[in-house]
């Protein structure tokens, strides 16, 4: 590890963002998420002597970070092919009122929002989140994601148009599909 390297002055200034992204892409409870962003940086620790301090040190968690959880998600499909969907079954017993979620969920539109983005497919999702929510490049989500560039484009505008659908079924304003935050179109 480079000599003039505070990990931990790095750690409190990023760890926020790091699990925000965590938290988007894996679409689950913040638990989850934590323990992803605690991986990652991890990771990036024992991988600081490869950084280029020439480039941001953001750009560089957020990388390691999308493909953390990009595996996660991976393995968790493989699992549900294999074992099945023991989140929805333990869900199921634990909540026997459902509707009491999207009614918690309803109460803001940001929150709102955040429930329509959470319920995408994961091919939808992951293009989504990292190109608004992270500011990825089309280039850097097709490199990431081992996409082409024009399908990324593709894959958010179709995710677009299904939280517009979602958005507009459930009452809110559909014409805000693009999340909060969001700088634009960059096709």
């Amino acid at each position: 590890m480079p000599e003039n390297v505070n990990f931990d002055l790095l750690y409190r200034s990023h760890y926020r963002r790091v699990v925000g992204l965590c938290r988007q892409l894996l679409g689950r409870s913040g638990g989850q998420a934590e323990d992803a962003a605690q991986e990652v940086f991890m990771r990036a620790y024992r991988a600081l002597d490869r950084y280029d301090p020439a480039q941001p040190f953001s750009g560089w968690i957020l990388r390691i970070a999308s493909n953390h959880c990009i595996d996660i998600m991976r393995r968790r499909k493989k699992e549900t092919r294999l074992f099945g969907d023991e989140d929805v079954e333990t869900l199921e017993v634990e909540s026997g009122d459902a509707s009491a979620l999207g009614a918690l969920l309803s109460a803001e539109q940001a929150d709102e929002m955040k429930a329509a983005v959470a319920s995408l497919p994961e091919k939808y999702r992951i293009p989504l989140v990292l190109a608004y929510y992270e500011e990825s490049s089309y280039d850097e989500i097709a490199s990431t994601l081992g996409i082409t560039r024009n399908h990324v484009g593709v894959l958010i505008l179709r995710a677009k148009q299904a939280l517009r659908q979602r958005l507009a079924r459930e009452g809110t304003v559909a014409e805000q599909a693009p999340p909060p935050g969001a700088k634009g179109d960059r096709a």
